[in-house]
């Protein structure tokens, strides 16, 4: 069986979201290191030195390594909806864009106003849209 190709769409835009976030990260934190005139010290203690940069930069490395704790999940449940759903446009292709969208929202508000209320709100909605995405896959499989 051929995989899914509409499937592995939101995959791959996750996966490219977070090199947006990685420049994005990356382009706000060199700048604010030039201007503190930080001299990186390999021997701090992990964190130590970014968490004195301001609050607007560090947002986004947070979000950077967020993108690297459940988004794993979905990277691995979505290779399997691919190959073993055949609905090019059913159920597993809206979930997964769901848990795309929510995830980018997510970052956008993190990076931006950081309304850590409202954070958690997407995050539990997009952890619920993985969660039945990962039964699906369950049942696909199985069935």
């Amino acid at each position: 069986m051929a995989p899914n190709k509409a499937l592995l769409v939101p995959v791959v835009a996750l996966a490219a979201w977070t090199f947006v976030m990685w420049f994005w990260m990356y382009a706000t934190r060199l700048p604010a290191i030039r201007a503190a005139r930080m001299a990186l010290d390999p021997n701090a203690p992990r964190g130590d030195q970014m968490a004195t940069l301001p609050p607007r930069v560090r947002w986004k490395a947070d979000n950077y390594n967020h993108l690297f704790e459940q988004p794993t999940l979905f990277y691995a449940v979505g290779v399997v909806v691919a190959l073993v759903d055949e609905a090019a446009r059913g159920p597993s292709f809206y979930l997964a864009w769901a848990y795309v969208l929510l995830r980018v929202a997510h970052s956008l508000l993190q990076s931006l106003v950081n309304k850590i209320e409202v954070r958690f709100v997407l995050f539990a909605l997009s952890s619920l849209v993985l969660l039945v995405l990962t039964v699906r896959a369950l049942i696909l499989l199985l069935g």
